[in-house]
């Protein structure tokens, strides 16, 4: 019988099974943030272990509230800064050299296929684009990962979904994703990692891959993750060019970590998303799923455009698309956040930054903290966000705000009408 991804990783990388069906596994990276891994460092101090297995695989950010906007979140910082320090990790971004965890770790090369993953963070399953095993994990699994390289998995099944036909102009990754999870529920693939393939995820850049990837976790996944291939080679080349001799060679030896054609499934969904529109959620549930034209009017107090899931270049491209020549409506306050400074260098040099900031936007430095109301963009009570984040959950944003999720574009086209709006109406319309 031929083996998922997941199963051919967790077999390459089994340390020991030391009841039926627990796998430990040896870890490639452990990637740490200043929310969840100062607990994990306090405790391990606690305990006389303050100690890290290999300095060099793991990579640490301070990523949610950048500054610091308070005294507590300062010393969640600051215990991260000196940990760094004091165990030699290199790879530490700290404030001005820092960006969204999940978008400067796979930025700056981390990432590989074939790599298992952990970071006490639910959407570390974004690194799955590359065909690695990423999962979010608990605070003691953390503390063994830093502590020992390792990491216990019960060995989830796999589910599969094929993407096939054709996206349509003005439909996007984050389109497809949320219609998904709508189709899948919330619980739909829980214990279970989805396996994304077809024509689709092929004509898919890795930015888009990893949009898809991202929101696993909102149907319940351990892990999303997609077949290495080309794409990933050629993203991936300027730090492995000195490991292979050419991309061909790295190919040849990444295609190990597909999918066996006879794999067994836990099940299989086919989507064909030739007629899909663009999608928005409703409710406080990422499964809440329709199409825009059925929201369509809906007001929004706040545009917020960043987060792990949408603020790459390719997805400020598509909402500076829509923005230019044109301006945010009165009633809307819309807010930009690129990923990684990396990011907002190059949205600068191609002039998307001032096509932002003329439209209207406040345009802020990388970070993660309007995405669960921590800073940078908090609703007050009663208010509507259109975001290009990961969840809707009640509060999410601020004690008794709204958040619509959708797409750069659908979010951008929103923002100059001051209601949730299908973003192809407007690329229909010359701009003033």
């Amino acid at each position: 019988m031929g083996q998922t991804i997941a199963e051919k990783i967790f077999a390459a990388h089994l340390r020991d099974e030391p009841f039926p069906g627990t796998k430990v596994l040896d870890l490639d990276r452990v990637l740490c943030h200043e929310i969840t891994t100062p607990v994990a460092i306090a405790d391990l101090e606690w305990r006389g272990k303050d100690r890290v297995f290999d300095p060099d695989k793991i990579k640490a950010v301070i990523d949610h509230v950048t500054p610091s906007k308070d005294s507590k979140t300062a010393l969640q910082a600051k215990i991260l800064r000196d940990w760094a320090r004091r165990h030699r990790i290199r790879d530490f971004f700290d404030v001005g050299r820092n960006g969204v965890c999940h978008a400067i770790f796979p930025e700056k090369g981390y990432i590989r296929p074939g790599f298992t993953v952990i970071m006490g963070d639910s959407h570390t399953c974004t690194h799955g684009a590359f065909g690695a095993f990423a999962a979010g994990v608990g605070t003691t699994d953390l503390e063994v990962g830093i502590l020992k390289g390792v990491c216990a998995f019960r060995e989830p099944k796999t589910i599969r979904i094929n993407l096939t036909g054709e996206l349509s102009e003005g439909v996007y990754a984050k389109d497809v994703i949320l219609h998904v999870i709508g189709q899948l529920g919330v619980n739909g693939a829980t214990d279970r990692v989805i396996e994304f393939h077809g024509p689709v995820i092929a004509g898919m850049s890795m930015e888009s891959r990893m949009t898809l990837c991202n929101m696993a976790i909102e149907a319940g996944g351990t892990c999303g993750i997609c077949e290495p291939d080309r794409v990933t080679v050629d993203y991936l080349w300027p730090f492995i060019k000195d490991e292979f001799e050419s991309p061909e060679a790295a190919l040849a030896e990444y295609r190990r970590w597909c999918a066996d054609p006879d794999a067994e499934y836990a099940k299989v969904f086919d989507f064909d998303v030739s007629s899909l529109e663009p999608q928005v959620t409703y409710g406080y549930k990422p499964d809440c799923v329709k199409p825009v034209a059925e929201m369509a009017g809906q007001r929004v107090d706040q545009v917020y455009i960043g987060s792990c899931t949408n603020g790459r270049i390719e997805d400020l491209r598509e909402a500076a698309r829509i923005l230019r020549g044109r301006k945010i409506a009165d009633s809307v306050r819309g807010i930009v956040s690129p990923a990684t400074p990396q990011i907002f260098r190059q949205a600068l040099a191609e002039g998307i930054i001032d096509v932002f900031m003329e439209a209207g936007f406040c345009v802020t430095n990388p970070t993660c903290g309007a995405c669960l109301g921590m800073s940078n963009g908090v609703l007050a009570e009663g208010e509507v966000c259109a975001a290009t984040t990961n969840r809707n959950f009640n509060g999410r944003m601020g004690k008794g705000g709204m958040v619509h999720l959708m797409s750069p574009a659908t979010a951008a086209a929103s923002a100059v009408t001051g209601v949730i709006t299908d973003a192809r109406e407007l690329l229909r319309q010359p701009a003033a």
